[in-house]
């Protein structure tokens, strides 16, 4: 009993580490990079590229970890109206969920061994999540009246872009060399379907 809950208590520190870290990078990103006239975009969102990371290994965790950091990092520390906040934010979330469900779904080794590997990143975590992603963050920021209509496709392209540069650069070395294969479940995966992995820290 005494040992579940302090694995609990580990994994509830790493989920509150995750999104902490999560906040941070977005607002850097939003801050250093701005996409004028909207408010809480960035033109280089590279924090996309470790929500990715950390959704595919901590599983829903991690998801939710990247939907509540795009919250307070690009949302929130933006000054962002919380009614919109709260839907614009989910772009991050399409972001994340389309790479693990496809990884998920496909089995997709997350260490990217195979060229196969590479391929599914590429078309679920580079391309299809960040399409979708721009288009409802764009959208959501023309119906609210955000910016106008005609500079839906402005905020659009360099969104799209963006995330794309920042992802295939970021997304396969983090998943290739610092991500560990285990026979043992990641506890924080658990009810997600998702393959049995483990991330090990190498320090020094």
């Amino acid at each position: 009993m005494q040992r579940d809950i302090e694995s609990a208590s580990m994994y509830l520190n790493i989920f509150l580490f995750v999104t902490l870290v999560n906040s941070l990078i977005s607002r850097f990103a939003v801050v250093n990079f701005p996409l004028s006239p909207s408010t809480g975009v960035s033109s280089m969102y590279f924090a996309v590229a470790f929500m990715i990371v950390f959704a595919l290994w901590y599983g829903m965790w991690g998801a939710l970890a990247a939907y509540l950091g795009c919250i307070v990092g690009a949302g929130i520390l933006a000054d962002m109206p919380t009614s919109l906040n709260i839907i614009w934010s989910i772009a991050d979330l399409w972001q994340v969920m389309i790479p693990l469900v496809a990884f998920t779904y496909f089995k997709v080794n997350i260490s990217l061994k195979t060229r196969r590997d590479f391929v599914y990143l590429l078309i679920f975590g580079v391309f299809l999540n960040n399409l979708i992603g721009a288009f409802w963050e764009s959208y959501m920021l023309a119906i609210n009246g955000v910016v106008p209509d005609e500079e839906i496709f402005l905020i659009f392209e360099q969104w799209f872009t963006g995330n794309v540069v920042a992802t295939i650069v970021i997304v396969p070395f983090l998943l290739r060399y610092v991500t560990h294969t285990s026979s043992k479940q990641n506890p924080m995966s658990k009810g997600t379907g998702n393959k049995k992995y483990e991330l090990i820290f190498i320090l020094g």
